[in-house]
């Protein structure tokens, strides 16, 4: 899990999948400004998420809770990042067993 001395660029350069306001979120990038974008689905709905370099910067961490705190013009979000998504592709395995 994240430590608190981390800092959230940090977390999310290590993690598969973000979490945000207790939605999954599969897709989230930094684009060339260092903005964070997250998007997800919720039903039949897109969500999107943006979040500039400074609001990143000044996300604190909640220990009890291991969770980002993230502020933008629409408010506080809560932001979980977890760990790196393992895939269906067993190529790896194949070669071990050779």
């Amino acid at each position: 899990m994240t430590a608190p001395t981390d800092t959230l660029l940090n977390a999310l350069e290590h993690c598969g999948m973000v979490e945000i306001d207790g939605l999954h979120a599969f897709e989230f990038a930094l684009d060339e400004e260092d903005n964070l974008h997250i998007e997800c689905m919720d039903g039949r709905n897109a969500l999107h998420w943006e979040f500039t370099p400074a609001q990143i910067q000044a996300a604190t961490f909640d220990s009890t809770l291991q969770s980002w705190l993230i502020k933008d013009n629409g408010g506080e979000h809560r932001l979980v990042c977890l760990g790196d998504v393992v895939s269906g592709d067993n190529e790896d395995d194949e070669q071990e067993d050779a």
